[in-house]
């Protein structure tokens, strides 16, 4: 179906549910759409047996790259330049783990490095994500470029919350895709994205006490970008 321009109610209800929600790591799979990314890329993608989660991954990537590259220059000045895209990396194996500055990326976590300018996502966290559906790829690979985009700009327009800002640009860029009719929304796309922040708010092991924000925070921050677009992640309040 195609995406409404207003958010649904089942974002909004989510956001009640959240507000009670005990963290859910249960899992099981998801669809696909169109393909390929525009943005650079470099290192292996690993022998995967899911056609599904290969394809998703890269039209994931398109169509995030997508609308960055067609709004850009209705947003901000300069060229738009898209990060490298090292994609899948194996947290489990330091040999293959891609170094951001002088540090390794971590295990079950996806990473916006500004040192390397790249995106990247690893496949455990990825795959068990993806078997809560689809939408977990978009959502992740969106909340990275987020990173990226603010890297681009000028430091006064980033948020000392940045990493709830980069969820707002993450809603802003999915459903202005939708809006674009670059991407469609299948039935019950919404619902997995409110599992989805059931999942990645602060209790969780790969982040930070703080850093992130709660699920709920995070789920409003991702409905103000969806509902209001790009602009709508500058607002100081």
């Amino acid at each position: 179906m195609h995406l409404p321009r207003r958010l649904p109610a089942a974002l909004a209800l989510g956001l009640t549910l959240l507000a009670t929600a005990a963290c859910d790591l249960e899992i099981a799979p998801a669809g696909a759409a169109p393909r390929g990314s525009t943005a650079p890329r470099i290192m292996m993608e690993e022998t995967l047996d899911d056609p599904e989660f290969r394809e998703d991954l890269r039209t994931a990537e398109q169509v995030v790259n997508g609308f960055w590259a067609r709004h850009w220059s209705e947003l901000f000045t300069g060229a738009y330049r898209p990060p490298t895209v090292v994609g899948l990396y194996n947290g489990r194996d330091p040999a293959t783990t891609p170094m951001c500055g002088d540090r390794p990326l971590e295990r079950n976590n996806a990473a916006y490095c500004p040192a390397g300018d790249y995106v990247a996502w690893d496949i455990t966290l990825m795959r068990n994500g993806y078997a809560r559906g689809d939408a977990w790829v978009y959502l992740v690979i969106a909340h990275e470029w987020g990173h990226a985009i603010q890297d681009r700009l000028r430091r006064d327009l980033v948020s000392p919350a940045a990493e709830l800002q980069a969820d707002c640009l993450a809603g802003a860029t999915l459903y202005g895709a939708a809006a674009d009719g670059a991407v469609r929304f299948e039935a019950g796309d919404e619902e997995e994205i409110v599992r989805s922040f059931r999942v990645i708010g602060d209790d969780v092991p790969w982040t930070k006490p703080g850093d992130h924000g709660s699920a709920a925070e995070r789920l409003r921050f991702f409905e103000r970008g969806g509902d209001g677009g790009v602009s709508a992640c500058f607002r100081t309040t």
